[in-house]
């Protein structure tokens, strides 16, 4: 696992050796499942994906989990390290536990997840569990990234099921009520079939499961929700859909990162970029006539 290690790091420090490591490493990758889970603060993400990972294993699975948390504003870093937040399975030579920084990328996720996964899935991981930071409904990301988007909500949120609507309720594949020992679970489910029956859902109505994380209960429950979802959406293709559709967000991604990486080499000179930005703010310049200016340097306008 030290080897996996390594490769991350090298990917999440955009390291000049990671392109040709990603390049060697992409044609073993895509085998495995990957489980997205989402949701507002304090659903219990963190303890759901333990007791995902303890049952998991309990089948034999061999378990990658990439834990997205918050960057620190001192040293860029992840806030909540892996084994503060897994200390089960951090001593489980089955399980490789990863906590990646989002480093001020937005929608929930960082942006090296999606090379994260090709290592993880060519280094023969049968399930990777992605959970993201707990941002409210700016991780829509992640419906980008998984095969299975689960989001979690608890009782106690009031009307911020509602406000939640527009954002990460769209992307469920299934909901997941955990802490339903609480008062008001049943409501929170009422709630969620309410939305549900106003919405489209391309021929699948996601599935309601409640749980108790701390508690491991609902968990054998979610486990199947989660492969008859999986199921269906192979028979009917949505599953390739969505590979398909994570493939074109990788390689936009990519090409993205490196015809900027190119502007800022080959064609603004020292101190050049800052001077476009200085006619900006001074509104002598618009910033479409800027990118025109940088297009035709590169013979592309």
């Amino acid at each position: 696992m030290r080897a996996v290690a390594r490769a991350i790091s090298l990917v999440e420090d955009e390291d000049s050796r990671a392109p040709a490591l990603l390049k060697a490493l992409f044609p073993h990758s895509g085998r495995a499942f990957v489980l997205g889970v989402t949701g507002p603060p304090g659903a219990g993400k963190s303890t759901l994906v333990d007791r995902l990972t303890a049952h998991l294993r309990k089948e034999g699975k061999s378990i990658g989990i990439v834990a997205v948390d918050p960057t620190s504003p001192y040293s860029g870093g992840a806030i909540l390290g892996d084994r503060i937040r897994m200390q089960a399975h951090a001593l489980d030579e089955g399980v490789f536990i990863r906590s990646m920084a989002t480093r001020g990328h937005l929608g929930g996720l960082a942006a090296a997840t999606g090379h994260v996964l090709t290592i993880l899935s060519a280094a023969g991981k049968d399930v990777v569990l992605v959970e993201t930071v707990g941002v409210g409904q700016d991780e829509v990301d992640i419906v980008g990234t998984a095969d299975v988007s689960l989001v979690v909500l608890v009782p106690g949120l009031g009307d911020e099921v509602q406000a939640l609507k527009a954002g990460i309720m769209e992307i469920a594949d299934v909901f997941v009520v955990n802490k339903s020992d609480r008062d008001g679970a049943d409501r929170v489910v009422a709630e969620i079939q309410s939305m549900l029956s106003m919405a489209s859902h391309d021929g699948h109505r996601p599935e309601i499961v409640k749980t108790v994380g701390t508690a491991d209960q609902g968990i054998d429950e979610l486990l199947r929700a989660v492969e008859a979802f999986r199921a269906k959406a192979g028979e009917t293709g949505l599953l390739a859909k969505k590979r398909r559709a994570h493939l074109r967000q990788q390689f936009e991604g990519t090409l993205e990162e490196r015809l900027m990486g190119l502007v800022r080499s080959r064609v603004l000179a020292a101190g050049e970029a800052e001077r476009l930005v200085d006619r900006l703010a001074a509104r002598e310049l618009d910033p479409f006539t800027a990118a025109e200016e940088v297009l035709r340097k590169m013979g592309l306008s």
